[in-house]
């Protein structure tokens, strides 16, 4: 008698390849159900695609509902006035049309009322304020080859590779390093960590609302953006703790954004505030941690981070409250970002992992550099448009099809993206970024000096850099009132960020300006 085997098999496996048994082989593949399911999952997606189209009529916001409902009032009305030359006919309509009258006026009021009520509200830049730690811990050429040949865990060949590195770096002998390096410890603990971060955020914050004026209890936002370091409690909630905020804050951490963070930080600050109907205020705290981040293995790809990795860190407090748009120094006008993530050698050029000894360590690719002049170009197709005068794309336009027509391969120009800007933050993340950066935007070396003076006087202090080059066009006075500044930002991922600024005032030289003892000495003649 034949034996009957019950074999119990799971519903994910109904419609995947043959499943053979001990007892003989049981095919499981149904052609038919497999073309029903094929076709429900294409009407599905059409649904879908349909139902996206749809949502653009019924999914309208108020504002913009209205908005068609006035210009179609409007244009009714113009068009039965449009007949009546006279104002005696004009007054005969009127009085013989009074509802017609009354509805329009009401829509018109109803629609202004709305419009104020739902614009976006303006985010103003109150101030800032940027760390600069003591004398002590400057990270000079001669301290860093000394931490090295005193740590005793880097071979000879790795320390001549960092110093190669050091020296063609573009930083000086006055930028600053974390605690640990100037101990008695060859490694960083998590205490020492700690510390960096908290007396960088302190230091800042603490400095910031002294500036401003404005009361801890009003503070209602707390983002703070630390790429590699994530502690428990978060960093926000040792602000919190330390400077007693209000029970009601929302606080926000940020991490693994890399140095396009505090562009980024500023963008979500702005977005929860301009969407906002109350008057909020943001702090925002954009920092790094150094100490834990050390790589003492023989990749050459993670060296490179302990020679131009520095400890920085900036604090800003932004607002929708438009009565302090007096006090406030800039306007934030718009910001962008765009996302290369997508793409695996844009998603690996930063990338942190551990090495063949299991070392932990960021690796910094060869492909960084053309990875963020390619991101960088398809960041400006978009910002550009946005941005540039009508002149200078009409001129882009034209070049392009030129180029087109006569089938050469050369493209077309980049736009003159001064023409737009007055002051431009280029990411300074090391001496070839900012030397890429400036061949592919034609930029000349005295648009490129800010970046280049900061990564010599601070280094790359990651997310936090871009406020350091703000504040030396502060320390040179060279913002005036009306001036549009320009804040770029590249971030692990591949991440590109851009915020569009405009002055509220003319600069000035705050006493917690990072280049108040030595602004003097700058711009080098030699970089």
């Amino acid at each position: 008698m034949d034996r009957v085997v019950l074999v119990h098999i799971p519903a994910a496996y109904l419609n995947s390849t043959p499943i053979y048994t001990w007892h003989g082989i049981a095919t499981m593949q149904n052609k038919e159900d497999r073309r029903r399911s094929s076709e429900k999952e294409v009407r599905r997606r059409m649904e879908g695609a349909y139902l996206k189209q749809l949502s653009v009529l019924f999914h309208l916001s108020r504002t913009h509902i209205l908005r068609v409902l006035f210009l179609s009032v409007f244009t009714l009305t113009v068009h039965n006035f449009f007949p009546y030359t006279s104002k005696e006919q004009l007054f005969c309509l009127l009085s013989c049309h009074k509802t017609l009258v009354f509805s329009s006026v009401f829509c018109l009021a109803v629609s202004v009322f709305f419009y104020l009520s739902t614009r976006p509200r303006p985010v103003l830049f109150l101030n800032y304020s940027c760390y600069r730690p003591s004398s002590e811990r400057r990270c000079s050429y001669e301290i860093c080859e000394y931490f090295l040949r005193r740590n005793g865990k880097f071979s000879e060949k790795s320390q001549e590779f960092m110093k190669g590195i050091y020296n063609k770096s573009g930083l000086g002998d006055e930028t600053y390093g974390p605690n640990f390096l100037f101990g008695t410890e060859d490694h960083a603990t998590h205490e020492s960590a700690v510390e960096e971060l908290t007396e960088g955020m302190y230091a800042t914050v603490d400095s910031l609302l002294k500036k401003t004026g404005v009361p801890v209890p009003l503070i209602d936002t707390v983002i703070v953006s630390c790429g590699m370091f994530a502690p428990s409690p978060s960093l926000s909630a040792f602000l919190v703790n330390s400077f007693g905020f209000d029970p009601a804050v929302k606080t926000y951490n940020l991490g693994g954004m890399g140095c396009g963070s505090g562009a980024i930080s500023i963008d979500l600050a702005s977005r929860l505030m301009s969407s906002s109907r109350r008057l909020r205020y943001a702090l925002v705290i954009v920092t790094e941690s150094v100490s834990l981040n050390w790589y003492f293995g023989a990749d050459r790809s993670m060296l490179v981070t302990n020679c131009i990795f520095r400890a920085g860190c900036a604090a800003m407090l932004l607002t929708n409250d438009p009565s302090r748009r007096s006090q406030a120094k800039l306007q934030l006008l718009q910001s962008f970002r765009t996302n290369e993530g997508a793409d695996d050698l844009s998603y690996r050029a930063a990338y942190q992992g551990e090495d063949e000894e299991g070392l932990l360590g960021v690796s910094l690719k060869k492909d960084l550099i053309r990875v963020a002049g390619e991101g960088l170009k398809k960041h400006i197709r978009t910002l550009g448009l946005h941005v540039l005068p009508f002149s200078q794309l009409l001129q882009y336009a034209y070049n392009h099809a030129a180029a087109y027509v006569n089938r050469e391969n050369k493209k077309p120009n980049v736009p003159d993206f001064t023409t737009a800007f007055e002051h431009i933050c280029i990411h300074t993340g090391g001496k070839a970024v900012i030397q890429t950066v400036g061949r592919l935007m034609n930029f000349s070396d005295e648009i490129t000096e800010p970046a280049r003076m900061t990564l010599h006087r601070f280094g790359n202090t990651s997310s936090s850099l871009i406020f350091y080059e703000f504040a030396y066009f502060e320390a040179k006075g060279r913002v005036k009132k009306g001036e549009k500044v320009w804040m770029l930002g590249f971030g692990t991922g591949f991440k590109v960020c851009s915020l569009v600024w405009k002055s509220l005032s003319d600069s000035k030289l705050d006493v917690d300006n990072p280049w108040v003892d030595c602004i003097h000495r700058y711009p080098l003649k030699a970089w």
